[in-house]
């Protein structure tokens, strides 16, 4: 049993947790917390043809990576070569029949890396990301969500910004977004049917402007990832969970590097917004209350 596997957050964790963003994000240096992270002049450009790994976790969301992986199927990159890392769970029976269905899919510039991992350690988004980062042989590494979805050219755009780049962390600066959807949408039921290539209608999507590298947005420099991994030295975001945990841990990430991200011009970059959280139980109130919570920031600010 892995030390990951042994540890596992407690009601102090999550103490410790809350006293953590309300005092150390705010007033200290992350690099006092990171000492791999390695000086940017010493990073790696990547070449002519950059590699990219794409990291994303799906917990009962197998309509949304569905999409995802379809893109790279319909949208194969030509000037990028990809590896797309998906960590899900075994008992996610729907999520293992989409990715079943894509391992017979064979995509030029593209390699799928599927890894099972027991649903307490998909959990922690932490965890998987953390693995894949020091694992990546990548020259730039995108922790994203299932549901991103790469639309025509938008991996190609990125090979063009990436090549002889040296940042620690860059992200795209505008994403196109539909409205927050509800569960009975034609674009989500459609995708439940069975697995099979999809596409998406682009007059769903609107312009969003970000100003840092949000969660789905995370674009890291290889070097960077296999020297630091992902939080790694925050133990809090590496143990397991017994439900979904909210992904804190992205504002950490940041706060580690020292940066907010640089942002990069990428079209095409879809996000589909959803109003039912299919990685929380359906019908509980802390489903019921988040549920809630979205469509009110969606009302206000567009979130």
């Amino acid at each position: 049993m892995s030390q990951t596997e042994r540890n596992e957050f407690t009601r102090w964790d999550g103490i410790k947790e809350s006293l953590f963003r309300l005092t150390a994000l705010k007033l200290l240096p992350g690099r006092w917390f990171n000492p791999a992270l390695p000086d940017k002049a010493a990073l790696t450009p990547a070449g002519e043809v950059p590699t990219l790994e794409i990291v994303s976790h799906c917990w009962k969301y197998s309509e949304f990576q569905l999409y995802q992986l379809s893109s790279l199927v319909n949208y194969p990159p030509t000037t990028l070569k990809v590896v797309h890392t998906v960590f899900y769970s075994e008992e996610d029976a729907d999520t293992v029949r989409v990715l079943d269905f894509f391992r017979g899919q064979s995509i030029p510039n593209v390699r799928w890396n599927f890894q099972a991992l027991p649903k307490e350690q998909l959990f922690r988004r932490a965890i998987g990301r953390n693995r894949a980062a020091k694992a990546s042989q990548a020259d730039w590494v995108w922790f994203t969500d299932c549901d991103v979805v790469f639309h025509q050219g938008a991996l190609d755009a990125l090979a063009a910004q990436l090549k002889g780049r040296q940042e620690y962390l860059v992200y795209p600066q505008q994403m196109m977004a539909t409205d927050l959807l509800p569960k009975d949408d034609p674009l989500i039921v459609e995708a439940k049917r069975h697995p099979r290539l999809m596409e998406l209608d682009m007059n769903r999507f609107s312009v969003r402007k970000f100003t840092r590298a949000t969660g789905p947005i995370q674009i890291a420099h290889g070097d960077v990832a296999r020297a630091c991994g992902y939080c790694e030295t925050l133990s809090m975001y590496q143990k397991t969970m017994s439900r979904w945990a909210k992904c804190y841990e992205d504002r950490a990430f940041r706060w580690l590097l020292g940066t907010q991200g640089v942002p990069v011009e990428v079209p095409n970059v879809l996000f589909i917004r959803h109003a039912e959280k299919g990685r929380y139980q359906q019908g509980s109130q802390i489903s019921v209350l988040r549920k809630t919570i979205r469509r009110v920031k969606s009302a206000l600010i567009g979130r």
